[in-house]
């Protein structure tokens, strides 16, 4: 008896499997490209701290200042809440797939339904993969953003009742 499982096999079933793990892939990936441009951000800001001057338009500057360290975190919780119910439903196709098997078959040996369900995990894994990143980087950097805004708007209410 020949195994011919490869790991490839789980993503390449049938077109909807290939879809399904096409836009697994892409967001998970475009995930940690956000997730990088953010480390790259708050390594700059460590290195040059944002500070709000006296002579800023103190109603504007908080705000802008912000909006780099918000930009594309909205992406990063759709993936984290979305890629697990893509990943579900590549699991029911896979399933569905094995249950056609066992229709078309007559059987309902091992080899027979292996096959899908092997299938319906790889979707499941890969649904996982991606949301599991994107969702802490998501707590992790609004997190961040916040208190960075907290701090900010802190020093702007100083500064406001020194004038």
């Amino acid at each position: 008896m020949e195994n011919n499982f490869s790991l490839l096999s789980l993503f390449t079933g049938d077109i909807m499997t290939v879809f399904v793990s096409v836009v697994l892939v892409i967001f998970s990936v475009l995930s940690w490209a956000v997730i990088v441009e953010k480390i790259r951000l708050w390594r700059m800001v460590k290195r040059n701290p944002i500070r709000i001057k006296a002579t800023d338009n103190l109603d504007l500057v908080v705000d802008r200042l912000l909006r780099p360290f918000d930009k594309n975190l909205w992406f990063l919780a759709m993936v984290a809440y979305i890629s697990p119910f893509i990943g579900l439903f590549g699991t029911v196709w896979g399933v569905m797939d094995s249950f056609a098997s066992i229709g078309v078959n007559q059987s309902v040996s091992i080899g027979v339904i292996a096959p899908g369900l092997a299938v319906a995990l790889g979707t499941t894994a890969l649904g996982l993969i991606a949301a599991v990143p994107a969702a802490i980087a998501h707590q992790y950097f609004a997190k961040k953003a916040d208190d960075l805004y907290d701090r900010l708007d802190d020093n702007r209410k100083e500064i406001k009742s020194k004038k």
